[in-house]
């Protein structure tokens, strides 16, 4: 910890405060009420009505401002959330707790006690009888005109940041609201909510990089979970036809405004149940928790405004790379559905690609270089190639797409759902077409789950799944641009790290 003039002379009241026999950190205050409560409750009464009334309180909370006045002074404390005023005057205090004023500091913890009244300006009040000394600020809290600037130190030093700044504790609330919200829909629907294993002797579930580590007493290792959709899966198949999960996954990748190593997800299944009903219950289920969060159908996000009234636009991958290729000569939908046609369209724009890569690949990455940054209001894309689904089940109509629909809202991918793959032998060569990628150098690619296999041959009935990004829902509906302003803790690299020491990250 930094220690510096002021950090010193906090010490120094501290130990004044000690010397004049207060507990330097006293174990818990009985209060009567917290000064949201307080605010709540007697925010609205007349200063007449509180002096009829004669509520007393016992409250605590952190001293925000202080205002010394010869015999008399006014503190403004906080539980957080709202703020209430002081006053204090010598003559109705004991000479320990005048003194015991002397040394208080902004940040330090204080509790209250006296009754509610209305100053000559109209401030709510509590008019002191007794001043509890409660905690030691001994590093001062940031300046609350000027606040917490540098962003970094923002994320690393959150506590700090949720001291200064009202709005970002507002969007911390509002994100617990969301989670809240979405957990309401669920339940009333019948769904169950239920918890999978965050270490998998397997890392599967999504393409995408693990962190490992190694379990000693079984001497294997094991893989922080990177999604939870085959645990979530076998569940169907033990006869639980609707579930749903509020899960923290991990990937081993690069950071970004979109990315972050931790995130959480919501994923959920049901049986009987097809990726067309999942389009619709996700309208269901986003403009339920947008009316409930932000009282309206209708968000700012950045610059642009983004309506949630439905229905919700539907596009193929293939019509979205047409209604937003850059110039006025698109290719058709009939040239980007063959290789050809789409090693053309690429080539138009100059967009590299490595040999390997196959169409289903090549039309994703045309997909997201053209389309998906243009895709603002809320748009369902569907018509995936099978090679870029290796868990959902193909499309009857052609073998080379599958049943799957991602949902784009403000440019960014917020859910991906499709029908599931049930057939246990097309998922075992689904699987060995991944390993075979990881053959050629895709790190990315699934291994093989035996065991999922043999769940599936157990019968899985026709089923549907989906996952839902709450991180990047909290960004829209708090219009937020970083998804580090979203996750309480963000991972940074470390405080003293030079760049040069640390591997380089996503864009």
């Amino acid at each position: 910890m930094e220690e510096n003039e002021y950090t010193q002379q906090r010490r120094r009241n501290l130990a004044d405060i000690a010397a004049l026999g207060f507990p330097s950190y006293p174990a818990g205050y009985r209060r009567t009420h917290s000064v949201s409560q307080i605010v709540t409750a007697y925010g609205a009464y007349p200063g007449d009505e509180l002096e009829a009334a004669a509520v007393t309180v016992r409250v605590p909370g952190r001293i925000q401002a202080i205002n010394l006045m010869g015999k008399a002074a006014f503190i403004r404390f906080t539980d957080g959330a709202a703020m209430l005023q002081a006053y204090l005057r010598k003559n109705d205090l004991p000479e320990q707790e005048w003194l015991l004023l002397k040394r208080l500091d902004l940040g330090d913890f204080i509790g209250v006690a006296g009754r509610l009244f209305r100053t000559k300006t109209g401030e709510l009040s509590v008019h002191v009888e007794q001043l509890t000394f409660l905690t030691k600020a001994i590093i001062p809290p940031p300046d609350k005109h000027y606040g917490l600037h540098d962003i970094e130190l923002r994320y690393r030093r959150r506590y700090a940041d949720l001291i200064a700044n009202c709005d970002v504790r507002a969007v911390f609330v509002k994100r617990a609201q969301i989670i809240q919200a979405i957990r309401r829909f669920f339940d009333a629907r019948g769904y169950l909510e239920v918890e999978t294993p965050m270490l998998h002797p397997i890392a599967s579930g999504a393409t995408a990089r693990p962190f490992v580590t190694h379990h000693n007493a079984l001497d294997m290792p094991l893989y922080a979970r990177i999604a939870p959709e085959l645990y979530l899966k076998r569940l169907i198949v033990g006869g639980f036809e609707k579930v749903y999960e509020i899960n923290r996954n991990f990937r081993n990748e690069g950071l970004s405004t979109r990315h972050n190593p931790e995130f959480t997800m919501l994923e959920f299944y049901e049986a009987y149940a097809t990726y067309e009903d999942l389009m619709t219950l996700t309208e269901e289920l986003l403009t339920e928790v947008v009316a409930q969060t932000c009282a309206s159908d209708t968000i700012t996000y950045g610059e642009v405004t983004i309506s949630f009234a439905r229905p919700w636009r539907r596009l193929t991958m293939q019509e979205a790379i047409v209604a937003h290729w850059p110039t006025a000569d698109p290719p058709t939908i009939a040239e980007l559905d063959d290789l050809a046609g789409v090693n053309r369209a690429l080539e138009r724009l100059k967009l590299p690609m490595a040999p390997h890569l196959g169409y289903g690949q090549r039309l994703g990455e045309l997909f997201e270089h053209v389309a998906e940054p243009n895709l603002i209001q809320p748009t369902f894309i569907t018509r995936f190639p099978t090679e870029l689904s290796p868990l959902a089940r193909h499309a009857d109509d052609n073998p080379n797409f599958v049943d799957r629909f991602e949902l784009f809202i403000g440019g960014m991918e917020c859910a991906n759902a499709f029908t599931e793959l049930n057939d246990p032998d097309e998922q075992r060569r689904r699987f060995e077409q991944q390993l075979a990628e990881r053959a050629r150098g895709d790190d990315e690619a699934m291994p093989l789950d035996e065991d999922f296999i043999r769940a599936l041959a157990y019968g899985m009935p026709p089923t549907a799944g989906e996952g839902v990004g709450i991180d990047r829902l909290v960004m829209l509906l708090t219009n937020q641009r970083s998804i580090r302003d979203v996750i309480l803790f963000p991972h940074l690299r470390p405080e003293n790290a030079t760049p040069e020491a640390l591997p380089a990250t996503a864009p």
